[in-house]
């Protein structure tokens, strides 16, 4: 019996070994092992991981143990008390990062220790769901979005010489996206222990993440022949320029970083805001109305699945477009957004629904690889991680606009469907108009590159 057990660990052994081989020759594929890339890709896994367990713990008491109607009012005071601060902390989690430049390492460790903390102070208190969560779930996020924000400037010090920076942001999304998965089943394992125990799954992982994050690469934290991103400045009339650090402060837009990257950035807002929009509408709308008869849980089940799918095919596909139009590649995920959209309000039903789910999970991850590229092309060198630490603070606000429409939105399908394809609608004519103004200014002018 010691000889079968010896054999069945030898041979677990070996398969956890030769996993763990396979994951570390993929992502250390096409120089991004030498470059310090791979550590980055498993650093985003490990914090994909645990920010799904954490959900998973929030979601279970939030919202599935309760009744539908007290779960939305738990869901709207989540909102209030975590989203509408965080849509003022938000514009400044940027500005804030992008003034800490040799401190990026530390920054990304200190978002994961933070997490680390709350979660084991939340599995204390999760079983009754009372107001002391809700703060805590605020610094949750807080925390996250801020590594989200460094993680997005810390790229492009990174990347390989022979990677694009579109295929490079692709293959951490792909990552934390395949790390979510696995995570999905994990935390629900947890969950059947009790439910704080996805929490202190959180806190483990976050601790390794925290050491993992000191074992980045020097260069992370790197500036050399960086500068802060005005992103509009009017100086004595002659229009948008952009100011190194020794400037006068100025009223700061999103234009001096170029209509195309302008317009990448308004179809993205519109399509965060309708993931947004479709996550807290159909959460609610499935479990008190289910489509074509299945039950809620499968529905929802569907829905879910669809979504990461598609989020899934959209970081494969930007791999394979790379930067080929990321112009007209936003602007045609926008449309299949909206098309999809009207589609399941026209046509309300399961494939409909989930059509629209999959479809804007591809829209909005297949679009923001293709806004990446456009910054990388668009915005100089010395300029471009102060860039993209402003866009991803907007691509947030815009998912927590369309998550307050959606819990504030009567639970019928047709008509929240209808609002949600209006909105996009009317933002797809805007980015059509702007795409055709830019082509004919791109044909008369030599275009700009980085």
């Amino acid at each position: 019996m010691l000889r079968t057990a010896s054999a069945a660990g030898a041979r677990t052994g070996k398969v956890v070994h030769g996993t763990g081989r396979r994951i570390r020759r993929a992502t250390s594929a096409e120089g991004a092992g030498e470059s310090g890339l791979a550590k980055l890709i498993e650093l985003h896994a490990l914090n994909s991981f645990g920010d799904m367990l954490i959900t998973i713990a929030l979601a279970s008491t939030i919202f599935f143990s309760v009744p539908t109607g007290e779960a939305r009012g738990r869901v709207a005071l989540y909102l209030l008390i975590t989203m509408a601060p965080f849509a003022l902390l938000a514009p400044v989690i940027g500005p804030l990062l992008d003034r800490l430049p040799h401190g990026r390492r530390a920054a990304m460790a200190m978002s994961m220790l933070a997490r680390a903390v709350l979660a084991w102070t939340m599995a204390g208190v999760i079983s009754g769901g009372g107001l002391a969560l809700y703060p805590e779930a605020l610094g949750v996020l807080v925390a996250s979005k801020a590594y989200g924000v460094v993680r997005s400037v810390v790229v492009p010090r990174l990347r390989p010489s022979g990677l694009s920076l579109v295929k490079a942001n692709s293959r951490v999304t792909l990552a934390g996206l395949l790390a979510t998965g696995v995570a999905a089943g994990v935390g629900g394992l947890l969950h059947l222990i009790g439910p704080g125990w996805p929490l202190r799954g959180a806190f483990l992982v976050f601790v390794i993440g925290t050491l993992m994050a000191f074992h980045l690469p020097h260069e992370v934290d790197s500036a050399k022949g960086e500068q802060r991103a005005v992103l509009h400045a009017e100086v004595h009339g002659e229009g948008p320029h952009l100011i190194p650090h020794r400037s006068e402060p100025v009223k700061a837009s999103l234009r001096a970083v170029g209509p195309s990257v302008v317009l990448a950035l308004r179809a993205m807002s519109a399509m965060k805001w309708l993931v947004g929009f479709l996550v807290m509408f159909l959460a609610f709308l499935l479990r008190t109305d289910p489509i074509g008869g299945l039950q809620p849980t499968l529905a929802l089940g569907l829905v879910a699945l669809a979504a990461g799918t598609g989020n899934a095919l959209g970081s494969v596909l930007g791999a394979w477009l790379r930067t080929r139009g990321p112009e007209a590649t936003v602007t045609v995920m926008l449309l299949l957004a909206t098309c999809a959209t009207a589609s399941a309000a026209l046509w309300y039903g399961v494939v409909t629904v989930v059509l629209v789910a999959g479809i804007a999970g591809m829209a909005a991850s297949l679009g923001k690889l293709a806004l990446d590229a456009l910054i990388q092309r668009d915005v100089p060198e010395a300029v471009r991680t102060s860039a993209f630490a402003r866009s991803e603070t907007l691509m947030q606000l815009s998912w927590v606009a369309g998550g307050a429409v959606g819990i504030l939105l009567p639970l019928n399908g047709v008509l929240g469907l209808s609002v949600a394809a209006g909105v996009v609608a009317v933002v797809l004519l805007w980015t059509v108009r702007s795409l055709l103004r830019t082509g004919l200014r791109r044909r008369s002018t030599a275009p700009r590159v980085a």
